[in-house]
């Protein structure tokens, strides 16, 4: 009874168009309530639950991600993209999906790139003759590389959860994949550029690509400070995110000169805003995940899935369905820190490492950020597109289909995310 009054309320909340922050919180105070234990129990969970110091990370990651966005570096990370990539039929979609791999990985956050390169992008694309679905479904589809190309915010949330799991395994393991997902979406991106005869572009010349890359590599190195102090083991996460804040500070106003003071405000409201609704997350998700263990939650599901089967491959695509249609109804950070102790005992019964279970996750939740009715990202780009969601929804099945399959790789072929691990621990 008290695992259905927990359930309960978080739906009822939920449906009552509650935040699910405030939903958790809820269907906790009701947990405690019915076992009849002590309120001080719930309150001990939250402190514990945001006294990582991991943690401490996040903000970091999450204002050097606004500093760019607002300071110009997404626009020269797409020109160098242009200049590489964009001579393709079609070229624009590829280099909106190389784009978000650069962005991606400096940002660590979908919702920031679709955002910025959304508002750079879709305009040239419709100008050049593309449709407006076209160029909503490729900026959407490819900012999901936001979340598993590191940096990721998501990824010390998972480790978090997962009870300690090392952010720099999970950063290496998400490169290939990540790298893997790009790739796949670039191809869908040609094969329909092809199929609508969409105009190529032309190649600017070995010299205009230097000049691009040259004035890219500031921003750049955002993202090399931050993953490689991780990876040398020169700096912790923590003190990475503040060397990567600090950086693209001194990027945006010093050598690109593009960041206003408007701009700063906005960046720093806008970091403080996402901090806050992650960390509330975090400490209501503490409580909620102690009651779920009370309850042996993670051992009757282990029980529950494999008697539906012994075959791993089936419990394992078992896990990724759920996973995806749980993505598509609550938002991601929540789902990291809910569903990690619940499925993360059935994955390592099953012999997968939880360093490779938490490239899954990023990608599962991730495209969750792309499909209705809670999809972030989707929102985001129809918007900033100018076009409903019934519109993008109908033609962007086969960027679906992309993420799908390089999801089912990196799934059932552990070398796709732990080669990297392997041969750097």
């Amino acid at each position: 009874m008290g695992l259905y009054i927990l359930f309960g309320l978080f739906a009822l909340g939920l449906l009552s168009g509650m935040p699910v922050a405030f939903a958790l919180g809820l269907a906790t105070v009701g947990g405690f309530l019915y076992e009849g234990l002590p309120m001080f129990i719930g309150f001990q969970r939250i402190m514990s639950g945001i006294s990582v110091f991991s943690l401490l990370a996040i903000p970091f990651f999450i204002f050097a991600g606004e500093l760019m966005m607002q300071g110009g570096i997404a626009g020269r990370l797409v020109r160098l993209a242009a200049s590489a990539v964009g001579k393709s039929r079609g070229g624009l979609g590829v280099v909106n999906v190389a784009s978000s791999m650069l962005f991606g990985g400096i940002s660590g956050s979908a919702v920031a790139d679709t955002s910025a390169l959304g508002s750079i992008l879709m305009p040239v694309m419709k100008e050049k003759g593309y449709d407006a679905d076209y160029a909503v479904n490729v900026t959407v589809t490819s900012s999901v590389a936001g979340v598993v190309i590191p940096p990721s915010h998501n990824m010390i949330l998972y480790a978090v959860a997962a009870g300690g799991v090392s952010v720099s395994q999970l950063f290496l393991a998400g490169i290939i994949p990540g790298l893997l997902m790009c790739l796949c979406l670039g191809f869908v991106a040609w094969y329909i550029a092809v199929k609508r005869n969409y105009p190529s572009e032309e190649f600017p010349g070995w010299h205009a690509l230097l000049i691009s890359f040259a004035a890219a590599v500031p921003g750049l190195l955002t993202a090399v400070i931050i993953v490689g102090g991780v990876l040398s083991g020169v700096m912790t996460v923590t003190e990475s995110g503040a060397f990567g804040a600090i950086w693209a500070l001194v990027v945006t106003i010093f050598v690109y000169r593009e960041l206003s003071w408007s701009g700063f405000k906005t960046a720093v409201l806008s970091a403080v805003r996402t901090t806050a609704l992650v960390m509330i997350l975090v400490a209501t998700a503490s409580s909620f995940a102690y009651l779920l263990a009370l309850y042996r939650v993670p051992d009757n599901l282990a029980t529950f899935v494999t008697s539906i089967s012994s075959n791993p491959l089936v419990i394992l695509l078992l896990l990724n369905l759920t996973l995806l249609v749980l993505g598509m109804v609550m938002d991601m950070a929540a789902l990291i820190l809910i569903c990690t102790p619940i499925f993360l005992p059935v994955v390592v019964g099953l012999g997968m490492d939880p360093v490779q279970f938490g490239v899954i996750m990023m990608m599962n939740l991730g495209l969750g950020l792309c499909t209705p009715p809670v999809g972030a990202c989707l929102f985001v780009g129809c918007v900033v597109g100018g076009i409903r969601i019934d519109r993008a929804v109908r033609t962007i099945w086969p960027f679906y289909l992309a993420i799908l399959v390089a999801l089912m790789l990196v799934t059932y072929v552990p070398a796709f995310s732990m080669t990297l691990p392997n041969l750097l621990q």
